[in-house]
């Protein structure tokens, strides 16, 4: 299971996944922009804007990242909805979207938070994407209009998943997991960081994926430090070994990872291994409907600190937050952390990681993704078995 294999061997036995998840279709965009009208209605804003990025691809298919030059949904309460967009970049937008819309576009020497202005008319209140740049908003608010904070129509809108976009999630996080079980089968004494994650990129590329999203490789002391230390690590016998990486699948994120032994490590490392699952079970038996995020940040941190760590962020101990919400982005509201008090609902979907950190010493973090469902909470791949067993079982 660790180790006695090259990257080679595994790429030779590797092929695009089988069961590819559907795509998002045009209806269920569609849906997305009405829940998001009655949204907008509710907060007595008489529009939304939304800049490039992942919200824009949630409202319309468009997969564009931002840039210095505004793209944006404009969506009205009432009327149809418009998209803002350079002239020289029509072609390439009508090729991406989802459903027809309108489209106002603007030449290089052109204001286009002029077209914003006309498409909703003059003095309306606007619910702004917080990731819109704020010298846009400054624009918009000269030429009268009143801005609002768009947040709470758009993160309703993406943090509840529908069975489609957990489909999506589903085929991501199989698939890195199967490149995980791949990657620590080419593990030797003096193997490279490096070299494990250009195998862990050519793995997802193998299964279908655009590459690793991003890929983290730790060895030894470097797993102390929760996002690495800079240099290029070679791995030695009886160290602990830390890897954390993801891909996308239709723009839909995977984030996993495993902590795990390469060889014989310290009694202390493994018992503080065990209390990690015991934290990371703790909080998933914490998820049902109607609880809070912070609830379940709360019952990691009670097995931590009933293990002698913490308490709160001290080290050695959980530096950071027990999880995240994912999907179009890795990183999305709401959040596993105190003061996050988002009422959980079926379809949200959570990185859960209560990482332990040792100081200068090593790490342990032990990181699956699950949702809520309407009787507690389903993971998405199942939890690391034990300290030497990455795996449950060969997944292809």
């Amino acid at each position: 299971m660790i180790g006695g294999s090259t990257p080679q061997a595994e790429l030779a036995t590797m092929s695009v996944w089988p069961d590819a998840a559907p795509a998002i279709t045009s209806e269920e965009y569609l849906a997305r922009t009405r829940l998001a009208r009655s949204l907008i209605e509710g907060l007595g804003a008489d529009a939304l804007i939304v800049n490039a990025g992942a919200s824009l691809r949630h409202f319309t298919g468009v997969t564009w990242n931002p840039t210095e030059r505004l793209v944006a949904l404009v969506l009205p309460v009432n009327g149809p909805p418009c998209i803002i967009c350079p002239q020289f970049e029509r072609g390439s937008l009508e090729a991406e979207l989802a459903y027809p819309v309108d489209l106002r576009l603007w030449e290089e020497d052109e204001d286009p938070t002029t077209l914003v202005a006309d498409a909703i008319g003059p003095g309306a209140k606007l619910a702004v994407d917080p990731l819109l740049p704020f010298h846009y908003g400054e624009r918009l608010r000269g030429l009268g209009l009143t801005l609002m904070d768009g947040a709470p129509v758009i993160d309703s809108g993406r943090m509840h998943k529908t069975s489609a976009e957990l489909a999506l999630m589903s085929q991501a996080k199989a698939m890195t997991l199967e490149v995980h079980r791949r990657a620590a089968r080419i593990l030797r004494p003096g193997i490279r960081a490096s070299e494990v994650k250009r195998f862990i990129d050519d793995a997802h590329r193998a299964l279908g994926a655009s590459g690793s999203y991003f890929c983290a490789v730790q060895f030894g002391r470097a797993t102390a430090f929760p996002h690495g230390l800079p240099g290029d690590q070679q791995l030695e016998e009886n160290q602990l070994v830390l890897i954390d990486t993801g891909c996308t699948i239709q723009g839909y994120h995977s984030d996993i990872t495993r902590t795990y032994a390469f060889g014989d490590v310290d009694q202390e490392v493994r018992d503080l291994w065990d209390l990690e699952k015991e934290a990371q079970a703790a909080a998933f038996e914490a998820v049902k409907p109607g609880a809070l995020c912070e609830d379940v940040d709360h019952a990691a941190r009670r097995v931590l600190e009933a293990g002698g760590l913490g308490p709160d962020y001290r080290l050695p101990g959980l530096p950071h937050r027990t999880g995240h919400g994912i999907g179009l982005s890795i990183h999305e509201p709401a959040y596993l952390v105190r003061g996050d008090k988002t009422i959980l609902q079926p379809g949200m979907c959570f990185s859960n990681e209560p990482m332990i950190v040792v100081p200068e010493r090593f790490g342990i973090r032990l990181e699956d993704h699950f949702h809520v469902t309407p009787d507690g909470a389903a993971w998405f791949t199942e939890p690391q078995v034990s300290i030497d067993r990455p795996f449950p079982v060969a997944t292809a």
